[in-house]
């Protein structure tokens, strides 16, 4: 019972018209066009994909170098800043060894260039007092001899006229041994 059953819907189906008739598709039409497809698809893959990938990964590689670049830029210019500012502390600590040193130097030279004015002056003293003391006896000795003469002349003037030779020299002698004592 079932087979002529089967038999009836084949038989209607086959009655049917099929896909190809019903939608107009003709088998060759189609095979020229899946040709026509595939030379089209080649020839934009040979001449468009292809070119615009070798660009595109072309570009890529590039950007890639370029941010290497410039992280090795960024390593080295932070490695150069580091260096810097090592020179730098240590410029700074030159210079202040420097300055230090200068000043040492400097108070070195004044202390005893401040030693030597002082010795200078203190021997500039001591002379000054030794010449001072010199011509204070000097000076003194011209006083008691001018002092002398002049007793002498003053006496010789008063006693003159009244004395005697002898006298007067007994007196002139007697007044220069006291002036020497004095």
């Amino acid at each position: 019972m079932t087979l002529p059953l089967f038999l009836a819907a084949a038989v209607e189906h086959a009655a049917k018209p099929g896909i190809s008739e019903r939608f107009g598709l003709d088998p060759k039409y189609i095979v020229m066009q899946v040709i026509s497809f595939l030379i089209v698809l080649f020839v934009l893959y040979k001449f468009g994909i292809k070119p615009v990938t070798a660009t595109m990964d072309e570009r890529t590689r590039k950007i890639a170098d370029g941010l290497r670049y410039a992280e090795d830029m960024k390593a080295k210019l932070e490695a150069t800043q580091q260096e810097s500012a090592a020179l730098l502390r240590q410029a700074s600590l030159d210079a202040s060894k420097l300055v230090d040193e200068a000043r040492k130097t400097a108070k070195d030279y004044l202390d005893r260039h401040t030693q030597e004015t002082a010795a200078k002056v203190s021997d500039m003293l001591a002379k000054g007092r030794q010449q001072l003391d010199l011509d204070q006896r000097k000076m003194m000795a011209d006083a008691r001899t001018e002092i002398a003469r002049l007793v002498v002349v003053t006496t010789e003037r008063v006693l003159a006229q009244k004395l005697s030779e002898a006298d007067r020299a007994s007196y002139n002698e007697a007044a220069a041994r006291e002036l020497t004592n004095v």
